[in-house]
Formats: structure tokens, C-alpha cells, sequence
């Protein structure tokens, strides 16, 4: 178990505008992931260091948002200004994790400009959505080579501020799967701090022009 990606979505700005501005703060640039046809959604990509990476999604006008969760949970932060939607656990042992939520994995997949369909099983959206403090899970079903990080990138995640509380995460993943996660930076902000509303208040990267912190 290890962290596989970061996702923001981009609010009333549009997506070119938010990967633009994102982008410049990075000094990186983003690459055009494709789009998500079973959740009407679409992103960019920038890959970052220890194979990790950083997304910026959008939902499109089309029925697959409303009824997919994951379109919903974009299309919702969108309307509600945009911003941090959550971090993605990258798991090897899908079957183990659907058992501990009691529920089955949803396929998903992505098809790049280049023609490629990234494959992917996704659980636990819902439960992001509903407390945004928790992750959810991808497990990788196309080759290693194709992962959007697989080239690697100069921006590296240094820490993740997270308004919540670590033994509610702690007790959602397990603490066994929890210690797996040691090499994730994570400071826990009270709740208090943040108008009781949890989630990821900001990510700090290093870059070639310093600390860059994005909430």
C-alpha cells in the first residue's frame, strides 16, 4: 500500500486555466490524461517523484457524472469552488480491501490522446466523499510502464496537512496498512481549525524555485 496519486478538481475557472495556474506555481508542466468515460470526467496529469502523481479533473456535460460517484464527488467540489478532492492509496491485494468495505471494486479507465486505455478498479469514492479526510483505493490493471508516473518528475510531494483526525484514518485503512504509509508525510489539523470540515487543507512540494505550498 503506498500513496499512487493526488487528485484536485479545477472550480469555475475551467480545467485548461487551473492546470495553467497550478502548472506555473510548479513550474512543471501538465499533460493531457484523457478522458474517463464511465464517469464523464476528464483530467491532467503531472508526474512527480517516487512514482507518485498529481491530477487535475474536471466533469463534463454528460449523464455519465450523475451516475457515476466519482463524477458526482468531481462535479460536487467543482460547484463548491474547486480544490483538493482527495488522495488515492495505490493497492496490490484489491480482494482484501473489498472485503474490509464489504463491497466490490468499479472498473475505470482512461484514454490517453496517444490512444492507450489506462485501466484501472477504484473503491471508496463514496466514503471520500462523505468524509474527505479518508482516501480512496486504485488498483492498476494495465502495465507498470503505462502509470502516469512510471517516467517519474522533479517535483517532489514533501507533506500533506490533512484536517482530521489519523485514528479515524487509521481504523478506515487498518493500522497494519496504515504503518505501510510511513513514508507519507502527513500533518493531522484539528478539525476546530477548519470550520469542522475535513479533508486536505494544503500539499507542500519541493520544486526547483523552492517550497510550493497549493491549498
Amino acid at each position: 500500500m503506498r500513496l499512487d496519486h493526488l487528485s484536485y478538481a479545477a472550480g469555475s475557472e475551467g480545467l485548461a486555466s487551473c492546470v495553467q495556474r497550478l502548472g506555473s506555481q510548479l513550474g512543471a508542466g501538465f499533460s493531457d490524461g484523457g478522458l474517463h468515460p464511465r464517469f464523464g470526467t476528464r483530467n491532467f496529469v503531472l508526474p512527480l517523484s517516487g512514482g507518485v502523481y498529481l491530477e487535475v479533473v474536471e466533469a463534463l456535460d454528460h449523464p455519465a457524472v450523475d451516475a457515476a460517484p466519482f463524477g458526482r464527488a468531481v462535479k460536487a467540489r467543482s460547484q463548491a469552488g474547486g480544490g483538493w478532492l482527495g488522495w488515492v492509496v495505490g493497492v496490490a491485494d484489491l480482494p482484501t480491501v473489498e472485503q474490509r468495505l464489504g463491497r466490490g471494486a468499479a472498473p475505470g479507465h482512461r484514454r490517453r490522446p496517444d490512444g492507450y486505455d489506462l485501466r484501472w478498479k477504484q473503491i471508496g469514492i463514496m466514503d471520500t466523499a462523505n468524509d474527505p479526510e479518508l482516501p480512496w483505493f486504485i488498483h492498476w490493471e494495465s502495465d507498470k510502464e503505462q502509470h502516469p508516473a512510471a517516467r517519474g518528475g522533479t517535483v517532489n510531494l514533501e507533506r500533506l496537512d490533512i484536517a482530521g483526525d489519523r485514528d479515524t484514518v487509521a481504523g478506515y485503512l487498518g493500522e497494519a496498512a496504515t504503518k505501510e504509509l510511513h513514508d507519507l508525510n502527513v500533518k493531522w489539523l484539528p478539525l476546530e481549525d477548519h470550520d469542522g470540515e475535513p479533508g486536505i487543507v494544503a500539499a507542500h512540494f519541493t520544486t526547483a524555485r523552492g517550497v510550493v505550498v497549493i491549498d
